[in-house]
């Protein structure tokens, strides 16, 4: 198989498992769980973006919180490097993608709706509040896609525990960050930050089944696609029935 065709394949797989053409998707990955991948990662992205087609905004997290901290509080939107992987970095610096102003919890996207959602995301102060992509998502009817990295770990639910009030999230002091966007100014903001505790998100997968969420295999990967919406629903009604549902081991 070639590049071409891989690609061809990857949009092919994406599809049959649920992919909206023209939808929002914010993609969580693992590219060794892909295997053999002629053309790399390039050819990951251009796969994901030709199942979205043109009208559709592909989405990944551009987590930076090693890289950004208390004691080196200076995020740049241009060259601040990811922390989740190589997918999202390579994607991070590819021309054309937008990155949101949030000096640890940014998200890189391409597409119709990218600017639109990233917009508002600097006016938050936790890492993944009201006004960012992981919590807007689910108001552009938006899937995520778990590309061969299971569900334990989702950056997703932390918007859900924000917006629930979960009281082991964040440390107590917050932290002055410097935010430079693209044009090199400079913006302080006070910031909350996560603790370190449990993440056993994918406990929501039982909740999930029979409410759209769907596996299959992209490649050589294990993949979990589900609705943004659904995921608030069912996340919320278990954090409302026991607000440590997620940390307890």
């Amino acid at each position: 198989m070639d590049k071409k065709d891989c690609i061809r394949k990857i949009a092919e797989d994406l599809l049959v498992i649920g992919v909206k053409p023209g939808g929002v998707l914010m993609v969580h990955s693992s590219f060794k769980s892909l295997g053999p991948v002629p053309g790399g990662i390039e050819t990951v992205i251009e796969g994901l973006k030709l199942a979205l087609g043109p009208q559709g905004t592909l989405l990944m997290p551009g987590l930076c919180w090693e890289a950004v901290s208390g004691e080196q509080p200076v995020y740049n939107v241009r060259t601040t490097p990811t922390c989740v992987g190589a997918i999202p970095e390579y994607f991070r610096r590819m021309e054309g993608t937008l990155r949101s102003l949030h000096p640890t919890h940014s998200v890189c996207g391409q597409g119709a709706l990218a600017a639109e959602l990233f917009e508002r995301h600097i006016q938050d102060t936790t890492p993944c509040g009201q006004n960012s992509p992981f919590a807007r998502l689910k108001d552009y009817g938006g899937q995520v896609l778990m590309l061969g990295c299971g569900m334990l770990r989702n950056t997703s639910i932390h918007a859900v525990e924000e917006a629930a009030g979960a009281p082991y999230l964040f440390v107590p002091d917050p932290v002055e960050y410097t935010i430079v966007d693209c044009d090199g100014k400079e913006t302080k903001a006070l910031h909350r930050r996560h603790a370190d505790f449990p993440q056993n998100f994918d406990r929501v997968r039982p909740h999930l089944l029979g409410r759209g969420l769907v596996e299959g295999n992209v490649l050589q990967a294990t993949c979990h696609l589900y609705d943004s919406r659904a995921l608030w629903d069912c996340a919320l009604d278990m954090l409302k029935k026991d607000i440590t549902c997620f940390i307890k081991e």
